[in-house]
């Protein structure tokens, strides 16, 4: 891993005028040469969300340095540059000027973070570079559609619809309450709250809004309890979530909370003294611990394990899942490989099966969304575990 980046870019490619790309008049390709593709993230290595950042960046370079062990892609080795962008937007600017205009990427991949990957894509991709399966699950990550866009996961607006759908209708929710990071993320989150909520002639009866930065969650659990909310969504990641769940649970409240793929970690599932115990969550796939029996999985978790000296976790999972889809449309591409190829190679994956038994995965010309299911899960016994077989739609 770099060290963490120290100067506040303030504009993308303010310095791209000055800083001369590695790519030559004979070498037309961007990021490829010979016998080799450069390729780049920027993800949160040190900063509020580096339990998912680290892990998943993790799974990325393990799967670029297997398939460089077996040879590479039609003759070519990965190069993978890694920024640490700290999960704040200045430094995932300077990230992506130094990777794109510095270091020459030919795709930047597992870009962490929804306000991030906002603030960086409108010159990327006006600089052809592709954004590949970012670390997030906002819609504006395949829509509205543009052909350097592929997007992985079931959106979070997606899962929220569904989840708001079952617990009204199937569990006779009805006074809804909200908690969320005032970002881009939570936002996108919300949209789907609020979406569905309108859909269904309800409204939220309370809501409170935190910096993803925020620790002290006493004032907005109060606020939330005197409006006795019967179920509290919460657009939040992983350390915000356990400091919300905290706080709710020390004021003796049994209150229902559903999140989304955001919290569906073990960081919140294993939070010490059962607090967490009882929190919902949707998610487009399902986590396989590290004990799962199916020898794919096993494989998996030796060699993440044997590398990093600890289990994956489920960004971990996600990224494998990832990078291997992004070799699959590397493989397709041939040996000419350029942009147009690549994406080519990427819309021939179709009804692709992970390892972990996530919903197949697809796309095709015009469709960059690999998937638009999500589960119900439940941390039980410090575990996420199913609630229903089934995949939730709204």
């Amino acid at each position: 891993m770099r060290a963490p980046i120290s100067t506040v870019a303030v504009s993308l490619f303010l310095a791209a005028a000055s800083v001369a790309a590695p790519v030559s008049a004979a070498d037309p390709v961007r990021g490829v040469t010979d016998n080799e593709i450069i390729i780049g993230s920027y993800t949160d290595l040190s900063g509020v969300t580096a339990v998912w950042g680290v892990n998943n960046n993790n799974a990325w370079r393990l799967a670029f340095e297997e398939a460089n062990v077996k040879g590479g892609i039609n003759g070519r080795k990965i190069k993978f540059i890694t920024e640490d962008n700290q999960y704040q937007v200045p430094r995932s600017i300077q990230a992506a000027n130094k990777l794109i205009n510095k270091d020459g990427v030919f795709i930047l991949v597992g870009n962490d973070g929804t306000p991030m990957n906002n603030a960086v894509m409108p010159e990327q991709l006006d600089k052809g570079v592709p954004n590949v399966f970012p670390l997030t699950a906002a819609r504006s990550m395949y829509d509205p559609y543009h052909k350097l866009k592929f997007g992985q996961f079931a959106s979070y607006y997606d899962q929220m619809r569904a989840g708001v759908k079952y617990f009204v209708e199937k569990k006779g929710k009805k006074a809804l309450c909200a908690m969320y990071q005032d970002t881009d993320f939570g936002r996108d989150i919300m949209n789907g709250v609020w979406d569905q909520t309108k859909a269904m002639e309800m409204k939220l009866i309370a809501e409170t809004t935190h910096k993803p930065t925020d620790a002290d969650f006493s004032a907005s659990v109060a606020k939330l309890r005197d409006a006795n909310c019967d179920l509290i969504f919460v657009g939040t990641i992983v350390r915000d979530t356990n400091q919300i769940v905290a706080a709710i649970r020390k004021t003796g409240w049994d209150v229902d909370i559903m999140g989304q793929s955001a919290i569906y970690d073990s960081a919140v599932a294993e939070v010490p003294g059962g607090i967490t115990e009882g929190v919902y969550a949707m998610t487009p796939s399902l986590f396989a611990n590290p004990d799962d029996p199916r020898p794919a999985v096993q494989d998996f978790v030796k060699k993440y394990k044997a590398a990093y000296n600890k289990d994956p976790n489920f960004a971990a999972e996600v990224g494998w899942t990832a990078a291997q889809m992004t070799i699959q449309g590397l493989q397709n591409a041939g040996r000419d490989l350029t942009v147009d190829s690549f994406i080519a190679g990427m819309e021939k994956i179709h009804d692709y099966k992970d390892i972990f038994d996530s919903p197949e995965y697809s796309f095709g010309p015009g469709q960059h969304h690999g998937s638009s299911k999500a589960f119900l899960v439940q941390v039980k016994g410090g575990r996420w575990t199913s609630v229903l077989p089934a995949a939730l739609g709204y």
